[in-house]
């Protein structure tokens, strides 16, 4: 059984930075691209930023170049490194495999202050 653990979140003030990790089991976590979404109140959750098994990055245009993704395959460990965080930036942060079954965590909350 899939399982994924999104902690790091927090408050923080406009221009700060968070990093995020994701604690992955049940699955061979380095065979998989791995994606980041969020969900802002009253919105449609949204992808973020994905890395694939090969670790090649790609990032939606409202994070290039603010967010990065890494990931530690020894340890089950995916990472959402944030800098220059906007107010808009706030939600609840999950990370998934891309599977044809999405599976997703408790997610981790960011609450960006201006």
């Amino acid at each position: 059984q899939v399982q994924l653990v999104e902690s790091g979140g927090g408050l923080v003030q406009a221009g700060g930075s968070l990093r995020l990790s994701c604690t992955v089991s049940g699955l061979i976590f380095s065979a998989y691209t791995m994606d980041w979404y969020r969900q802002a109140p009253g919105m449609q959750r949204e992808w973020v930023a994905r890395m694939s098994s090969g670790m090649s990055e790609f990032y939606h245009d409202s994070v290039n170049g603010r967010f990065t993704v890494s990931r530690d395959n020894r340890r089950n460990l995916f990472y959402l490194h944030m800098t220059g965080l906007k107010p808009e930036d706030t939600a609840v942060y999950y990370c998934t495999p891309e599977r044809s079954v999405p599976t997703w965590g408790q997610g981790t909350r960011v609450t960006v202050s201006s």
